[in-house]
């Protein structure tokens, strides 16, 4: 059950991780961007980034910060899904035990794990808030 648990969540993680790059290389080929594109509003000290194709050499910290909150935007969708699959996991597990301590154990484990990602993802909204501290942005 875990190896084919470890093989299903790496041919999830696997695209999540490499399409990005092999869009970025059909797009620009595979040079270095000069430009971003910000989707937000991001506050800074000096008030706030501009939206829309913005210069890197002008707006790197904005185009960084940008990219810290679109990537922990999909860590977290991605954790949450996660989560709500080990949640239904474990909730089979627990129906379907019929008094048996290993299997009541087991749908307490996917659950208490479930959290646990649950945690993990709200932790990852906080990264971009801690790098613009950790920079002097805010």
């Amino acid at each position: 059950m875990k190896k084919n648990l470890l093989i299903l969540i790496s041919l999830i993680l696997l695209p999540v991780f490499v399409l990005p790059l092999t869009a970025l290389a059909q797009t620009t080929g595979g040079a270095v961007p000069e430009s971003c594109d910000i989707n937000r509003t991001i506050k800074l000290m000096s008030g706030t980034c501009p939206t829309g194709a913005v210069s890197i050499e002008e707006y790197g910290l904005c185009c960084l910060l940008n990219t810290l909150y679109n990537i922990t935007d999909w860590i977290f969708l991605l954790l949450v899904a996660l989560a709500g699959i080990f949640v239904i996991i474990g909730a089979m597990n627990l129906l379907t035990a019929a008094g048996d301590p290993t299997r009541v154990a087991s749908g307490r484990n996917y659950i208490l794990y479930a959290m646990i990602g649950l945690l993990v993802a709200f932790l990852a909204k906080a990264v971009p808030s801690i790098v613009r501290m950790i920079m002097g942005a805010s």
